[in-house]
């Protein structure tokens, strides 16, 4: 199992009594709060807070930390201001987290959004969501360490686990190679080929699914979860497979998000991450391999990468082949289209078995509304 990304498993929770009746207290969205309870559980290690302007100004250009630890994704607060200055502490609250959490205001500062938005997306057109997040955030960011005090229960809690959760189940089971997978999707058999194929080579799979904010006609989160539960009970054995979910915000920064998510899973425990065609992409702005080729920018990262190009139904072959292992034509292959098995199951139809497991079509039929509307 690897040690974790900076070598530290960050823990920024406390359990002593916080007097906080002097602290200026400031809502945040659930995804700052979210982001602060990443900070607080490891998942972002090595950070201890939000990013000051050096280390934001060494990830943008660099891809990496001031002292030189590999980082692609600026984990940034906005605020207003409302007289708040550096050296100031102050209380970070959110309703539907019940996040309380402190933070202590290193530093206050400005930076360039047109430069930000195109070293981290490679563009600057507001119909990219992450450009169009940074240039609705406000003029200045505030960096430094946060202190997780609380958190309220919340809807699929029991299929979450901390990366110190993680490491133990792992060591538990014995398991010494661990490989990521990430969706956002129910899956369909060429999920369930990547899987396998990656898990022949080691000990177990952590199927990780990111959970949160979804746009209209995205399968709801219940529906990934369970439909996944099916896959696992008739098609994986038990103690080779393991399910918990992330909940972070996608960023749709292509390849540099490909990273940012291979060193989460490091964090976990992981020792290889699954990165397919157009990895965190979004519309035409990442061309379909970019994500692959970034990784030859970083032979430190400590988690290895597990890649795979194209995947289909072979009518000749019979099964899931890749451009490695099928000599057969065009003509011969079935794509696995998201899209129409989405359009299937919209129509309340099962989809072909060499497209999806009947069991898990069966699993998202049982709902009468999978689709967020």
């Amino acid at each position: 199992m690897p040690r974790p990304h900076g070598n530290i498993l960050i823990n920024r929770r406390t359990s002593k009594s916080v007097d906080l009746q002097e602290i200026p207290e400031f809502k945040v969205s659930t995804t700052t709060a979210e982001d602060v309870i990443n900070i607080a559980n490891g998942v972002f290690s090595p950070l201890t807070g939000f990013l000051c302007y050096n280390d934001l100004d060494a990830v943008v250009h660099h891809k990496r930390l001031t002292n030189d630890i590999p980082w692609t994704i600026p984990i940034l607060l906005d605020l207003n201001l409302n007289g708040l200055k550096e050296g100031d502490t102050i209380l970070l609250t959110n309703e539907e987290t019940g996040l309380h959490a402190t933070l202590d205001i290193e530093e206050i500062y400005r930076y360039d959004k047109h430069l930000l938005a195109r070293e981290i997306y490679g563009t600057t057109d507001l119909e990219h969501p992450g450009v169009n997040q940074i240039f609705n955030m406000k003029d200045s960011f505030i960096g430094g360490p946060i202190t997780l005090i609380e958190t309220k229960p919340r809807e699929f809690d029991e299929y979450h686990l901390t990366p110190i959760e993680t490491r133990i189940l792992f060591k538990e089971k014995g398991w010494k190679e661990i490989v990521a997978f990430q969706t956002r999707n129910p899956p369909h058999l060429g999920h369930e080929y990547v899987q396998k194929t990656a898990l022949t080579f080691t000990d177990g799979i952590f199927i990780n699914p990111i959970i949160g904010k979804k746009k209209t006609g995205d399968f709801k989160d219940e529906v990934i979860l369970k439909s996944y539960e099916t896959l696992i009970k008739h098609y994986y054995l038990k103690e080779r497979a393991v399910l918990a979910i992330l909940r972070t915000s996608m960023k749709y920064a292509g390849p540099r998000e490909a990273i940012h998510h291979a060193i989460m899973r490091k964090n976990f425990g992981c020792t290889h991450f699954i990165v397919g065609r157009d990895h965190a992409g979004v519309g035409n702005y990442y061309g379909p391999y970019d994500a692959h080729e970034i990784f030859k920018e970083f032979p430190d990262l400590g988690i290895i990468p597990i890649f795979f190009r194209s995947f289909s139904w072979c009518k000749k072959c019979n099964g899931v082949v890749n451009e490695k292992t099928c000599p057969h034509s065009e003509e011969d292959h079935i794509q696995f289209s998201g899209k129409n098995i989405r359009k299937l199951l919209q129509e309340g139809k099962r989809p072909p078995e060499n497209m999806m497991r009947k069991e898990v079509a069966d699993t998202i039929l049982q709902f009468e509304k999978p689709f967020v509307e």
